[in-house]
């Protein structure tokens, strides 16, 4: 019996605990999700309050979600149009296109006039270091002479 009731006390000091998980920031992918789609809403909202195109809108924020930045680009239009508000002119300047990605080129392969050289300056290494006797054969090349 005395068994029985330190089980049920931890068990009860358990379901305690967890039931703050909430209230310490623990995000769950749900909540995480939700938050990332109003961020986007958001986002398209400031987008049209700052008289940006939906385009340039995606441009600026390639991460955020596009239909829920269109979403909030489209309410704030209608909020904007039916209230007779005027935009805000954008303070910071579009950002200058992107040249085009050039490919990484490899070290360059030699050709075969590269590997010629090569092997004509081995021979003549090699003919130069018999001529002075020092090398492979060179006794036999001042034997030949």
């Amino acid at each position: 019996m005395h068994d029985r009731t330190i089980f049920k006390g931890l068990a009860l000091a358990v379901a305690l605990m967890l039931s703050g998980c909430d209230q310490l920031g623990i995000e769950t992918p749900a909540k995480s999700q939700e938050r990332a789609l109003a961020e986007a809403k958001a986002i398209g909202s400031a987008c049209r309050h700052a008289m940006r195109a939906i385009e340039d809108c995606y441009t600026l924020n390639p991460k955020a979600d596009k239909s829920a930045v269109h979403g909030g680009w489209r309410e704030m239009d209608e909020y904007m149009r039916e209230n007779k508000l005027d935009g805000i002119a954008p303070v910071v300047p579009r950002p200058p296109p992107e040249p085009p990605a050039k490919p990484k080129k490899a070290a360059p392969k030699p050709s075969a006039a590269d590997e010629g050289e090569e092997v004509v300056d081995g021979e003549e290494a090699a003919s130069e270091a018999e001529d002075t006797g020092k090398g492979k054969g060179g006794k036999k090349a001042k034997d030949e002479h």
